[in-house]
């Protein structure tokens, strides 16, 4: 009993420190304080997860329904489910919120972009969840599937503005290249865009990237509203913002997380290669096996001099995963100075020192590689880079699109 009043104090205190340092209000909060403007006498359909919250972890959900000039007829789930009852990778039925009674349309299911009877009678869909910032995060496919459902349907679509855990500056990766578009690459933008998700919306549709799945579809613009946050500035990352972290899905249960996401996800689709962390406390923040020298790992790592990155040597057992219960060695990483950080390349260079120090040890030795083609958004990269595992062999390729995307991108900024 003690050990759960503890719990539950150190909880509210946890709480009650995030909203006394809250800076920036969310979308849901503006559109609130506005009185639900826009939404007024129409039918309403919400695509939202758990992370669709406001400061007070009120559920979007349950701020629509309950508003009394808001008609919210419809919920649909994106992967994980609207209330974050579905594994990774698990796929949803349509069903029923238990809260509220509504019917929910899984569009992580059966089908991924909501058909014309799942949109049937809505006036608008709200969407709310929160971002990672990263090409291959199914949520903002979901979000470009959904504006363009609309679109066909005559359908307004109005994004709750979050903000983006990698700040607005890091923009990082290709282009993905015709062929190569999917569901974890629906966009032609980078891997890292530096946009928030309303910003993102506001590019997608303007610059006729609304394309499908597979990017082969002729673009379609939506009536799109985006709710803006108030107090978020680009240099922010979410620690800096007030506001507590809830995880859009279960393996990005911190912000620090979803910094890492894009520093390691690339290395964990490589299949039986290295633990990156997920199945253990620290998912996308580690890079280990059971055959790694941790201490000579960390030398090789080292010996790069990688602008603003330290590592340590690490020792663990996951508790799930290929390497359940086995002691595996590697390194952790931490930024000194995000702003000159890489991320993205971290991926890389982990496999070049890894390389270096266990040849027999190919990363794409696995196979297949379609997974890791479509994150990358070309086999380029995979077929280059296991030549010789150099960096700099893929390293202007890699970047090639940053600056074009840079100077598109300015002009969708809502925030300083």
């Amino acid at each position: 009993m003690k050990l759960k009043l503890h719990f539950g104090i150190c909880l509210l205190l946890a709480l009650s420190a995030a909203v006394a340092s809250a800076q920036v209000k969310p979308g849901v909060e503006v559109l609130r304080d506005r009185g639900f403007a826009g939404l007024e006498g129409k039918r309403v359909g919400l695509l939202t997860n758990p992370s669709g919250v406001d400061r007070n972890l009120r559920s979007t959900i349950d701020i629509l329904y309950k508003a009394e000039n808001v008609n919210l007829v419809k919920l649909f789930a994106p992967e994980h489910g609207v209330r974050g009852d579905i594994y990774a990778g698990g796929h949803a039925d349509d069903t029923v919120d238990e809260a509220t009674g509504l019917t929910v349309y899984s569009v992580y299911g059966k089908y991924r972009s909501p058909t014309p009877q799942m949109l049937e009678g809505l006036d608008v869909v709200v969407y709310d969840i929160q971002d990672v910032g990263t090409r291959s995060y199914t949520f903002i496919s979901a979000l470009g599937l959904m504006m363009r459902a609309c679109a066909e349907q005559g359908i307004e679509v109005m994004v709750l503005d979050r903000p983006n855990p990698l700040g607005g500056l890091k923009i990082e990766g290709n282009y993905p290249e015709k062929g190569f578009y999917s569901y974890v690459g629906e966009f032609k933008i980078p891997y890292v865009y530096g946009l928030t998700v309303g910003e993102l919306a506001r590019l997608i549709n303007e610059e006729g990237l609304n394309c499908g799945q597979k990017g082969d579809l002729p673009p379609l613009k939506c009536k799109l509203t985006v709710i803006p946050m108030e107090g978020w500035k680009r240099s922010m990352t979410y620690n800096q913002t007030g506001l507590p972290w809830i995880l859009p899905s279960p393996q990005i249960p911190s912000p620090a997380a979803a910094l890492g996401y894009p520093c390691a996800g690339i290395v964990g689709e490589c299949a039986n290669y290295l633990n990156i962390g997920v199945g253990y406390t620290l998912p996308f923040q580690t890079f280990a096996a059971e055959w790694i020298d941790a201490e000579k790992l960390k030398a090789r790592l080292e010996s790069y001099n990688l602008p603003g990155t330290v590592w340590r040597t690490i020792h663990y057992k996951p508790f799930f995963g290929g390497a359940k219960d086995k002691l595996i060695h590697g390194v952790q990483f931490f930024f000194t100075d995000y702003e000159a950080a890489e991320l993205t390349t971290l991926n890389f260079y982990v496999m070049q020192a890894v390389h270096e120090l266990y040849p027999s040890h190919n990363p794409y030795a696995g196979g297949p590689y379609a997974m890791v083609d479509k994150v990358c958004g070309s086999d380029f990269v995979q077929k280059t880079f296991s030549r010789t595992f150099k960096v700099s062999d893929i390293r202007e390729y890699w970047f090639k699109d940053v600056e074009s995307f840079r100077k598109l991108s300015e002009k969708y900024y809502l925030y300083d």
